[in-house]
C-alpha cells in the first residue's frame, strides 16, 4: 500500500491510498487541476483514480469532485444522505454504510460525528497494512476503538487549539460552540488523546490532518501529541503535518 496526504486544511481536503489493485482519492475538496498536479508530482497519473471515498457534504470535501468525475470517471463510494445534502448528480455511485470487500482489500466505514446530515471517516486494509482515515468529527466514538488500534497510517484530524479558538477575536462565541461541540472538530488534544490509545508496534506514520490556519500551528499539533505520548510511556516519532498548500511525501507500507 501506498499513502499521500495532497492537500489537507479547511480550504480544501484530498489524500490518495494506493492498493495492489486500486488507486483511491478520499475527498476531492480541491479543484481537478491541483489534484492532477500534486499526483503527478507523486508519480500517479489522475486517470489510473478508480475510486473515489467521500467523508461528507462540506464543500472542502467535494467541491472538486464533479469536474474530476467528468474527465476520469472512477467509482464513488458514498452514502445516499451524503449524495443527497452535497446535491451530487452521480452515476452508478456504490452506497457503502458499514465496510465493503473490494478484491483484497477491506474498506471499513467509521461513523463521524459532525455538523451535516451523514458522515464518514474510513479504514482501508490489504494484507495486513492499513490506512486510517479521521477528520472534521468531535469525538470518536468508543465502539471503533478496538478497530483502529495497531493500525499502519493514521490520517488524523488535529484542528484546533483551544485557547487561541476561544481569543480569536474573527470568530463568533456560536461558532466556537459549533467547532468545540461533539459534531465539531477535534482539538489538539482530542486528537493525541485518541492517538495516545491507538498508536501501536505496527504503526509507520501518524499525519495530522485538518489544521485551522487561525487557530492553530503546527508546532502546537505536534507538541500536544508529542506531550501525550510521552505522558503514556510511548516511543513514537514519525509525526507528519499535512499542509493546504502542498502534498505530503508519499508514505510506503
Amino acid at each position: 500500500m501506498k499513502c499521500c496526504v495532497l492537500a489537507s486544511g479547511s480550504k480544501g481536503n484530498c489524500t490518495y491510498v494506493e492498493t495492489k489493485n486500486h488507486r483511491i482519492l478520499i475527498d476531492i475538496g480541491i479543484t481537478c487541476i491541483n489534484v492532477e498536479r500534486r499526483l503527478r508530482a507523486r508519480g500517479v497519473e489522475p486517470d489510473s483514480i478508480d475510486m473515489v471515498l467521500i467523508t461528507h457534504a462540506h464543500v472542502d470535501h467535494v467541491s472538486g469532485l464533479p469536474v474530476f468525475l467528468k474527465k476520469y470517471h472512477p467509482t464513488v463510494y458514498i452514502t445516499e444522505k451524503i449524495e443527497r445534502e452535497a446535491h451530487l448528480e452521480l452515476s452508478n455511485p456504490i452506497y457503502i454504510d458499514t465496510s465493503a470487500k473490494v478484491d483484497s482489500m477491506t474498506i471499513h466505514v467509521i461513523k463521524t460525528s459532525h455538523d451535516v446530515e451523514d458522515s464518514n471517516g474510513y479504514l482501508i486494509e490489504e494484507d495486513g497494512k492499513s490506512v486510517v482515515y479521521i477528520t472534521d468529527t468531535g469525538y470518536v466514538h468508543e465502539k471503533y476503538h478496538s478497530l483502529l488500534k495497531n493500525r499502519t497510517v493514521y490520517v488524523f484530524e488535529s484542528n484546533h487549539n483551544v485557547e487561541k479558538l476561544m481569543n480569536n477575536p474573527n470568530y463568533p462565541h456560536q461558532t466556537k460552540m459549533r467547532i468545540l461541540s461533539d459534531q465539531g472538530h477535534l482539538s489538539n488534544e482530542d486528537s493525541a488523546y485518541y492517538l495516545s490509545k491507538f498508536i501501536g508496534e505496527d504503526t509507520k506514520v501518524v499525519v495530522l490532518a485538518h489544521l485551522s490556519e487561525q487557530n492553530n500551528t503546527p508546532d502546537l499539533a505536534l507538541t500536544s501529541l508529542q506531550k501525550e505520548l510521552h505522558d503514556h510511556n510511548i516511543s513514537f516519532s514519525n509525526i507528519v503535518i499535512a499542509s493546504q498548500k502542498e502534498a505530503t511525501e508519499m508514505f510506503l507500507l
